[in-house]
């Protein structure tokens, strides 16, 4: 491929999700992945690097990854895509949610286009791929783009950890087997970018993360 992605990571809530924004260096063509919440700085962010949103990408539906997706698409004008289906109550109850957690300004979404198994989402030059890998979240998808070697894996994956599974709706079987059989084929050199902490390699986890030994 011959443009390349830039990508600015800005904590957001008080759980410090990744929220990235993502765009090609030679065009300005973006999106923004797992808007939460703290959308002053997401938005600074965008103008500060010239960035041209032109949609908004969900991985799950948590609080902190999807809590300001609607107020963002309105100041945007753009569609949100993502996350599967399987995540649709925990989009419809974001506000419920938010008040638990005393967060502010979150507003329940519903996506303009869910993602399935098998899907793509593109902006600008790029195309990613769609896998849906539940165990943290029914409808958990990830984002992958080939050529360039990157993927936003949200919470399934982890540098050292893999997502939490204690809630009602976890399955703890279900993430591995979706690590296992989705991420890990994806090859040694596929960097990822994940929902808290540092970014990291399929290669790396593969030998290092205790909880896929």
């Amino acid at each position: 491929m011959g443009v390349s992605m830039k990508a600015a990571v800005v904590p957001v809530t008080p759980f410090a999700q990744n929220c990235s924004v993502v765009w090609c260096e030679e065009t300005g063509q973006g999106a923004v992945v797992d808007p939460g919440g703290d959308l002053d700085r997401v938005l600074a962010t965008v103008a500060e690097n010239d960035v041209t949103v032109e949609k908004i990408l969900l991985t799950h539906g948590h609080i902190d990854h999807a809590g300001g997706a609607a107020e963002l698409k309105d100041k945007l004008g753009v569609d949100i895509e993502g996350p599967h289906e399987g995540d649709r109550f925990l989009l419809d109850s974001l506000v419920e949610t938010a008040a638990e957690y005393g967060i502010q300004g979150a507003r329940n979404v519903t996506p303009d286009r869910w993602l399935k198994e098998g899907d793509t989402a593109s902006f600008g030059p790029f195309t990613f791929a769609i896998r849906h890998c539940p165990g943290h979240a029914p409808g958990h998808v990830v984002f992958i783009q080939e050529e360039l070697r990157i993927s936003q894996v949200g919470d399934v994956l982890f540098k050292g950890s893999i997502g939490r599974t204690d809630f009602p709706y976890g399955d703890h079987d279900a993430l591995i087997d979706a690590i296992k059989t989705k991420l890990l084929p994806l090859g040694d050199d596929m960097a990822f970018v994940c929902g808290h902490g540092p970014p990291g390699t399929i290669g790396e986890e593969r030998q290092t993360n205790p909880f896929l030994q």
